[in-house]
């Protein structure tokens, strides 16, 4: 597999990396081997986190005897230097390894202040000088903070969500981020997985030269898709671009990327997929989305009181009590127009892995 830099890190990465939150939902052995599969496949650069449940144990145990062939990125949420510090040796100790390729500040609320001496930078900072650490970057939602970030000149890397549903100002982030020197690392390049077209996505991004897509992988059928697709490396064609526009017009407007950042919500409320329902109902197997369980999930939205908790948290500025309502109306509507074709599935709801980027 063809590599690229990654900005100024002089890492050399494989030109599609592995996202390895959704391995939390395989069992040990089957994440393993999707792992080894990736590595053999010629992906080198695995991406990962130190709250995705045993998502690090996973890479360890499966890429402990390649560590010096691969590049290991994580993160911690926590923002100041003792809690950041353990994070770091955390990781290094469930990912078998004494060295952290590219660790990231996890969506803080503000930029890590380099002067703080008991901050999470200085953590950091000190893991870098002691050979824990060799690059320091940020993995982000907001856009005005992402452009901050750039501009601050103290992160040599960005993860940031984009797909080709992006508006022009965070394509001018992507390629600010770029020319500043700082490697760019895409999340979300599906949209949350609301985007089925795996070329169309991959040719979007591949446009913005420099730019490294996370694709986060559960299964072997998702993982030797993107690798087929890698190794295909289609260009954008007027073929494509048909497919872009249509998937624009139909998403694009109060789109929710479901992020999570809005929850918990006081009333239970499973807000990161219950605000994207009318997208997931139509756009993947409507089965699993008409079942007593998702329902009632749905029918939760009936107890909001519209406190308002929500909506500072949303990076994109969404009217969630509102967004919601309309969502709740549609999905009856739909299920009413629609349960006659479905069997009931009663399933007990499963253990939910944490799920953040």
């Amino acid at each position: 597999m063809d590599k690229t830099l990654l900005g100024n890190t002089g890492l050399l990465v494989s030109k599609i990396a592995f996202g390895a939150l959704p391995i939390q939902r395989r069992d040990m052995d089957e994440a393993v081997k999707i792992l080894r599969r990736a590595f053999d496949g010629g992906i080198n650069y695995f991406d990962t986190a130190n709250v995705y449940t045993d998502s690090e144990e996973k890479i360890g145990k499966a890429l402990s005897d390649v560590r010096h062939d691969i590049i290991i990125s994580t993160k911690s949420v926590n923002n100041n230097r003792e809690k950041v510090t353990k994070d770091i040796e955390t990781s290094l100790r469930r990912m078998k390894t004494d060295y952290i390729d590219i660790f990231q500040f996890h969506n803080l609320p503000n930029l890590p202040d380099p002067e703080d001496p008991d901050g999470a930078y200085a953590a950091a900072l000190e893991a870098k000088k002691k050979g824990y650490v060799r690059h320091i970057g940020l993995s982000l939602h907001p856009m005005d903070l992402a452009f901050r970030a750039v501009e601050s000149g103290f992160f040599e890397t960005l993860l940031y969500p984009f797909s080709y549903l992006s508006n022009d100002r965070e394509q001018e982030l992507v390629r600010k981020t770029i020319d500043s020197g700082m490697g760019f690392i895409v999340m979300k390049g599906i949209a949350g997985g609301l985007l089925s077209n795996a070329r169309a996505c991959y040719a979007f991004i591949k446009q913005f030269r420099g730019a490294v897509p996370i694709w986060g992988i559960q299964t072997m059928e998702e993982l030797e898709e993107w690798l087929a697709v890698t190794e295909e490396d289609p260009e954008l064609d007027d073929g494509l671009c048909a497919v872009i526009e249509a998937d624009r017009k139909e998403l694009k407007s109060g789109f929710c990327r479901s992020c999570g950042y809005c929850m918990p919500c006081p009333e239970g409320i499973e807000i990161r997929n219950c605000a994207r329902m009318n997208r997931l109902i139509r756009r993947a197997p409507w089965q699993e989305f008409g079942s007593k369980l998702w329902r009632d999930k749905m029918h939760l939205i009936e107890n909001c009181t519209e406190c308002g908790q929500c909506l500072p948290k949303c990076p994109y500025s969404l009217d969630i009590p509102n967004l919601l309502k309309f969502m709740l109306d549609d999905y009856n509507k739909y299920y009413e127009e629609h349960k006659h074709l479905l069997p009931e599935i009663e399933q007990p709801p499963a253990p939910r892995a944490f799920e953040l980027e």
